[in-house]
């Protein structure tokens, strides 16, 4: 699954056409994750399920752009 991942000045934000979450930590947000996969059967025991969380670089300035990206993609494995 693709989601998109900015920052909102409190909280790092996920969203797409299925979830929208936000946590004021990136492990909250991993935590917070996690349990909505599992409790929407997004994930089901024994599987793992990984979430590409791409930066919206349109949240940081512009000469800082060609440089970050690298820095605020990540994957997450959710466990069921």
């Amino acid at each position: 699954m693709d989601v998109v991942i900015t920052h909102d000045g409190r909280n790092w934000v996920i969203e797409n056409d299925r979830l929208r979450l936000a946590s004021p930590t990136l492990d909250e947000l991993d935590v917070e994750l996690a349990r909505l996969m599992r409790a929407r059967g997004m994930v089901k025991k024994g599987q793992v399920a990984k979430v590409f969380m791409g930066f919206d670089n349109a949240t940081i300035p512009e000469w800082m752009r060609p440089f970050a990206q690298h820095y605020f993609n990540r994957v997450v494995e959710v466990r069921g």
